[in-house]
Protein backbone atom coordinates (compact mmCIF):
# COMPACT_ATOMS: atom_id res chain seq x y z
CA UNK A 1 0.00 0.00 0.00
CA UNK A 2 3.09 2.32 0.91
CA UNK A 3 4.25 1.54 -2.13
CA UNK A 4 1.14 2.17 -4.18
CA UNK A 5 1.16 6.03 -2.55
CA UNK A 6 4.57 6.53 -3.10
CA UNK A 7 4.00 5.63 -7.02
CA UNK A 8 0.86 7.80 -7.12
CA UNK A 9 2.61 10.90 -5.43
CA UNK A 10 5.84 10.60 -7.89
CA UNK A 11 3.70 10.44 -10.71
CA UNK A 12 1.42 13.68 -9.33
CA UNK A 13 4.32 15.60 -8.98
CA UNK A 14 5.93 14.42 -12.04
CA UNK A 15 2.23 15.43 -13.96
CA UNK A 16 2.01 19.09 -12.04
CA UNK A 17 5.87 19.56 -13.05
CA UNK A 18 5.47 19.22 -16.47
CA UNK A 19 2.21 21.25 -16.36
CA UNK A 20 3.99 23.98 -15.04
CA UNK A 21 6.55 23.74 -17.37
CA UNK A 22 4.35 23.53 -20.69
CA UNK A 23 2.20 26.87 -18.71
CA UNK A 24 5.19 28.74 -18.85
CA UNK A 25 6.12 27.70 -22.49
CA UNK A 26 3.15 28.77 -23.43
CA UNK A 27 3.32 32.20 -21.06
CA UNK A 28 6.64 32.68 -23.23
CA UNK A 29 5.51 31.87 -26.48
CA UNK A 30 1.94 33.83 -25.93
CA UNK A 31 3.81 37.31 -24.65
CA UNK A 32 6.32 37.17 -27.91
CA UNK A 33 3.46 36.47 -30.46
CA UNK A 34 1.51 39.57 -28.60
CA UNK A 35 4.49 41.71 -28.64
CA UNK A 36 5.02 40.98 -32.18
CA UNK A 37 1.45 40.74 -33.14
CA UNK A 38 0.84 44.51 -31.45
CA UNK A 39 3.97 45.73 -33.27
CA UNK A 40 3.44 44.61 -36.83
CA UNK A 41 -0.35 45.91 -36.00
CA UNK A 42 0.80 49.18 -35.70
CA UNK A 43 3.47 49.27 -37.78
CA UNK A 44 1.19 48.70 -40.53
CA UNK A 45 -0.20 52.20 -41.48
CA UNK A 46 3.35 53.59 -41.82
CA UNK A 47 5.29 50.93 -44.08
CA UNK A 48 6.25 51.21 -47.31
CA UNK A 49 9.20 51.31 -50.14
CA UNK A 50 9.88 55.09 -49.29
CA UNK A 51 9.85 54.29 -45.51
CA UNK A 52 12.89 52.09 -45.91
CA UNK A 53 14.66 53.75 -48.92
CA UNK A 54 14.93 57.68 -47.77
CA UNK A 55 16.18 59.49 -44.94
CA UNK A 56 13.69 61.17 -42.20
CA UNK A 57 11.89 64.40 -43.14
CA UNK A 58 9.87 66.79 -41.24
CA UNK A 59 11.20 66.98 -37.88
CA UNK A 60 11.61 62.78 -38.08
CA UNK A 61 7.15 63.07 -38.63
CA UNK A 62 7.72 61.67 -42.04
CA UNK A 63 10.08 60.44 -44.42
CA UNK A 64 11.73 56.96 -43.74
CA UNK A 65 14.68 55.09 -41.76
CA UNK A 66 17.33 53.96 -44.65
CA UNK A 67 20.57 55.73 -42.54
CA UNK A 68 19.15 54.16 -39.18
CA UNK A 69 18.68 50.66 -41.60
CA UNK A 70 22.23 51.06 -42.92
CA UNK A 71 24.29 52.48 -39.32
CA UNK A 72 22.68 49.71 -37.61
CA UNK A 73 24.27 47.17 -40.28
CA UNK A 74 27.78 48.70 -40.37
CA UNK A 75 27.75 49.33 -36.00
CA UNK A 76 26.99 45.41 -35.65
CA UNK A 77 28.79 43.67 -38.28
CA UNK A 78 32.07 46.29 -37.72
CA UNK A 79 32.01 45.06 -33.94
CA UNK A 80 31.77 41.46 -34.98
CA UNK A 81 34.71 41.47 -37.43
CA UNK A 82 36.72 42.84 -34.12
CA UNK A 83 35.15 40.99 -31.43
CA UNK A 84 34.87 37.23 -33.05
CA UNK A 85 38.71 37.09 -33.78
CA UNK A 86 39.58 38.68 -30.62
CA UNK A 87 36.68 36.18 -28.81
CA UNK A 88 37.98 33.48 -30.20
CA UNK A 89 41.52 33.47 -29.77
CA UNK A 90 41.32 34.55 -25.94
CA UNK A 91 38.97 31.32 -25.50
CA UNK A 92 41.53 29.33 -26.86
CA UNK A 93 44.43 30.74 -24.95
CA UNK A 94 42.45 30.00 -21.35
CA UNK A 95 41.10 26.60 -22.70
CA UNK A 96 44.07 25.34 -24.35
CA UNK A 97 47.13 27.34 -23.18
CA UNK A 98 46.45 28.53 -20.11
CA UNK A 99 47.11 27.14 -16.77
CA UNK A 100 43.48 26.26 -15.30
CA UNK A 101 44.72 26.15 -11.29
CA UNK A 102 46.14 29.17 -11.70
CA UNK A 103 44.94 31.77 -9.65
CA UNK A 104 45.59 34.86 -12.56
CA UNK A 105 43.24 32.11 -14.96
CA UNK A 106 40.53 32.11 -12.57
CA UNK A 107 40.45 35.70 -12.01
CA UNK A 108 40.30 36.13 -15.55
CA UNK A 109 38.01 33.72 -16.34
CA UNK A 110 35.71 35.75 -13.34
CA UNK A 111 36.30 39.23 -15.07
CA UNK A 112 34.93 37.79 -18.24
CA UNK A 113 31.92 36.08 -16.52
CA UNK A 114 31.28 39.44 -14.99
CA UNK A 115 31.08 41.72 -17.59
CA UNK A 116 28.84 39.32 -19.48
CA UNK A 117 26.17 41.00 -16.93
CA UNK A 118 27.59 44.82 -16.91
CA UNK A 119 24.34 47.09 -18.07
CA UNK A 120 24.66 48.31 -21.64
CA UNK A 121 24.92 51.66 -20.36
CA UNK A 122 28.26 50.92 -18.12
CA UNK A 123 30.32 50.18 -21.72
CA UNK A 124 28.83 53.11 -22.85
CA UNK A 125 30.17 55.52 -20.72
CA UNK A 126 33.62 53.51 -20.86
CA UNK A 127 33.28 54.50 -24.67
CA UNK A 128 32.63 57.45 -24.01
CA UNK A 129 35.48 58.12 -21.68
CA UNK A 130 38.24 55.76 -23.75
CA UNK A 131 37.30 55.99 -27.36
CA UNK A 132 35.79 59.22 -27.53
CA UNK A 133 37.85 61.48 -25.73
CA UNK A 134 41.08 59.26 -24.67
CA UNK A 135 41.86 58.10 -27.84
CA UNK A 136 40.29 61.02 -29.53
CA UNK A 137 37.67 59.17 -32.37
CA UNK A 138 35.01 61.58 -31.13
CA UNK A 139 31.31 60.31 -31.30
CA UNK A 140 32.05 58.52 -34.73
CA UNK A 141 31.14 54.90 -36.44
CA UNK A 142 34.43 53.94 -35.04
CA UNK A 143 33.70 54.77 -31.37
CA UNK A 144 30.65 52.98 -31.54
CA UNK A 145 32.20 49.84 -33.02
CA UNK A 146 34.78 49.53 -30.84
CA UNK A 147 32.45 49.93 -27.80
CA UNK A 148 29.84 47.37 -28.94
CA UNK A 149 32.58 45.00 -29.60
CA UNK A 150 33.97 45.33 -26.10
CA UNK A 151 30.51 44.54 -25.08
CA UNK A 152 30.39 41.08 -27.45
CA UNK A 153 33.68 40.11 -26.01
CA UNK A 154 32.21 38.50 -22.79
CA UNK A 155 29.72 36.46 -25.11
CA UNK A 156 32.01 35.26 -27.53
CA UNK A 157 34.32 33.90 -25.16
CA UNK A 158 32.26 32.45 -22.73
CA UNK A 159 30.12 30.67 -25.81
CA UNK A 160 33.54 29.88 -27.62
CA UNK A 161 35.21 28.44 -24.31
CA UNK A 162 31.81 26.21 -23.98
CA UNK A 163 32.27 24.53 -27.82
CA UNK A 164 36.16 23.96 -26.67
CA UNK A 165 34.48 21.82 -24.29
CA UNK A 166 32.61 19.33 -25.94
CA UNK A 167 35.37 18.39 -28.45
CA UNK A 168 36.55 15.38 -26.99
CA UNK A 169 40.29 15.09 -25.42
CA UNK A 170 40.70 12.09 -27.04
CA UNK A 171 41.08 14.42 -30.24
CA UNK A 172 43.10 16.05 -28.96
CA UNK A 173 45.55 13.11 -27.81
CA UNK A 174 45.26 11.71 -31.10
CA UNK A 175 45.97 14.33 -33.08
CA UNK A 176 49.46 15.14 -31.16
CA UNK A 177 50.34 11.25 -30.69
CA UNK A 178 50.14 11.49 -35.06
CA UNK A 179 53.18 14.01 -34.76
CA UNK A 180 50.71 17.20 -34.93
CA UNK A 181 52.19 20.42 -33.05
CA UNK A 182 49.50 21.79 -30.41
CA UNK A 183 49.05 24.72 -33.01
CA UNK A 184 48.08 21.94 -35.72
CA UNK A 185 45.75 20.19 -33.59
CA UNK A 186 43.82 23.67 -32.71
CA UNK A 187 43.51 24.74 -36.02
CA UNK A 188 42.51 21.55 -37.60
CA UNK A 189 40.90 19.66 -35.22
CA UNK A 190 39.54 21.93 -32.28
CA UNK A 191 38.26 24.26 -34.12
CA UNK A 192 36.59 23.05 -37.15
CA UNK A 193 34.68 20.78 -34.42
CA UNK A 194 33.64 23.50 -32.06
CA UNK A 195 32.93 26.29 -35.15
CA UNK A 196 28.86 25.31 -34.26
CA UNK A 197 29.47 26.18 -31.20
CA UNK A 198 31.46 29.19 -31.81
CA UNK A 199 28.86 30.64 -34.24
CA UNK A 200 26.24 30.25 -32.24
CA UNK A 201 28.12 32.77 -29.74
CA UNK A 202 28.43 34.72 -32.76
CA UNK A 203 24.85 34.92 -33.49
CA UNK A 204 23.95 36.08 -29.82
CA UNK A 205 26.52 38.84 -30.26
CA UNK A 206 25.22 40.09 -33.41
CA UNK A 207 21.71 39.99 -32.22
CA UNK A 208 22.93 42.18 -29.01
CA UNK A 209 24.82 44.49 -30.62
CA UNK A 210 22.22 45.24 -33.25
CA UNK A 211 19.48 46.26 -30.56
CA UNK A 212 21.69 48.28 -28.27
CA UNK A 213 20.82 51.90 -27.73
CA UNK A 214 22.97 53.07 -24.48
CA UNK A 215 26.06 51.96 -25.56
CA UNK A 216 26.21 53.69 -28.53
CA UNK A 217 24.34 57.05 -27.47
CA UNK A 218 27.28 58.59 -26.80
CA UNK A 219 29.66 56.83 -28.64
CA UNK A 220 28.68 56.53 -32.34
CA UNK A 221 24.65 57.55 -32.55
CA UNK A 222 23.26 60.93 -33.22
CA UNK A 223 19.57 62.06 -33.56
CA UNK A 224 20.24 63.20 -37.04
CA UNK A 225 22.81 63.38 -39.77
CA UNK A 226 21.96 65.06 -43.18
CA UNK A 227 24.24 62.14 -45.13
CA UNK A 228 24.96 58.58 -44.98
CA UNK A 229 28.41 58.13 -43.28
CA UNK A 230 31.35 57.79 -45.74
CA UNK A 231 34.08 57.79 -43.24
CA UNK A 232 34.88 56.36 -39.76
CA UNK A 233 35.22 59.23 -38.03
CA UNK A 234 31.68 60.20 -38.84
CA UNK A 235 28.77 59.39 -36.35
CA UNK A 236 25.79 57.26 -38.01
CA UNK A 237 22.36 56.88 -37.28
CA UNK A 238 20.68 54.08 -35.92
CA UNK A 239 17.49 52.04 -35.40
CA UNK A 240 17.69 51.52 -31.52
CA UNK A 241 18.66 55.12 -30.95
CA UNK A 242 16.58 56.06 -33.23
CA UNK A 243 13.13 54.35 -31.70
CA UNK A 244 14.20 55.91 -28.30
CA UNK A 245 14.74 59.61 -29.66
CA UNK A 246 10.75 58.83 -31.45
CA UNK A 247 9.46 57.36 -28.63
CA UNK A 248 11.22 60.26 -26.14
CA UNK A 249 12.21 63.39 -27.76
CA UNK A 250 10.29 64.00 -30.92
CA UNK A 251 8.75 67.31 -31.49
CA UNK A 252 4.79 65.37 -31.85
CA UNK A 253 5.59 61.92 -30.17
CA UNK A 254 1.85 60.67 -31.06
CA UNK A 255 2.07 61.83 -34.91
CA UNK A 256 5.65 59.74 -35.09
CA UNK A 257 3.93 56.27 -33.29
CA UNK A 258 3.40 54.69 -36.86
CA UNK A 259 7.27 55.26 -37.69
CA UNK A 260 7.87 54.13 -34.29
CA UNK A 261 6.81 50.41 -34.63
CA UNK A 262 7.64 51.04 -38.06
CA UNK A 263 11.37 51.18 -36.84
CA UNK A 264 10.81 48.52 -34.28
CA UNK A 265 9.77 45.70 -36.82
CA UNK A 266 12.11 46.79 -39.50
CA UNK A 267 15.30 46.05 -36.26
CA UNK A 268 13.51 42.64 -35.33
CA UNK A 269 13.65 41.51 -39.24
CA UNK A 270 16.85 43.10 -39.48
CA UNK A 271 18.11 41.27 -36.64
CA UNK A 272 16.36 37.77 -37.78
CA UNK A 273 17.90 38.19 -40.67
CA UNK A 274 21.23 38.36 -39.39
CA UNK A 275 21.04 35.54 -37.23
CA UNK A 276 19.29 33.43 -39.46
CA UNK A 277 22.54 33.52 -42.06
CA UNK A 278 24.73 32.84 -39.29
CA UNK A 279 22.56 29.81 -38.13
CA UNK A 280 22.06 29.00 -41.62
CA UNK A 281 26.33 28.56 -41.55
CA UNK A 282 26.49 26.59 -38.62
CA UNK A 283 23.92 23.69 -39.68
CA UNK A 284 25.50 23.59 -43.05
CA UNK A 285 29.13 23.51 -41.09
CA UNK A 286 27.36 20.52 -38.97
CA UNK A 287 25.69 18.56 -41.76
Amino acid sequence: MSSKTNRSARTWAARSGFGVMRLAAFVNVASLLAIIGLIIVEALPGLSWEFLTEPPKNMMTEGGIWPCLLGTFLLAMGALVIALPLGVAAAVYLHEYADKTSAWVTLTRLSIANLAGVPSIVFGLFGLTFFVVFCGFGVSLLSGILTLAVLSLPIIINTTEAALAQVPQDWREASLALGASPFETIMKVILPNALPGILTGSILALSRAAGETAAIMYTGSVFFTPKESASLFEPVMALPYHIYVLATSGTNIEATRPLQYGTALVLLLLVLCMSSAAIWLRERRRG
